[in-house]
């Protein structure tokens, strides 16, 4: 939930936002130590989403977007995001919705 669009009224309340996260990630360690702290941490990566989602506010799910693959490439080990924002219930029998690609 969040409060994010360029129309009137769009931001006064939250609404729903469907996030999708493609992330490109070096788990070579990981997956021979089998320890969390090898690899990448989901439920850190979960909460930099929702902390972008719930506590930012943009016109643009361009921008929604952008936030999100920045604070997730602040993590080293992740080298490239492919972040889908959508925004479901908007518009009658549509769902607008952006993907953008990001690499270090």
């Amino acid at each position: 939930m969040g409060r994010h669009g360029a129309n009137p009224g769009e931001r006064e309340g939250p609404q729903a936002f469907d996030v999708d996260v493609d992330l490109e990630v070096d788990l070579e360690r990981g997956a021979h130590t089998d320890e969390l702290a090898d690899t990448l941490d989901y439920a850190q990566v979960h909460a930099a989403i929702e902390n972008v989602v719930k506590n930012e506010s943009y016109a643009l799910l361009e921008r929604l977007a952008q936030e999100i693959a920045r604070r997730l490439l602040q993590n080293e080990r992740v080298h490239a995001v492919t972040v889908t924002v959508a925004k479901p219930g908007l518009l009658s029998g549509a769902t607008p919705s952006v993907t953008l690609h990001r690499t270090r």
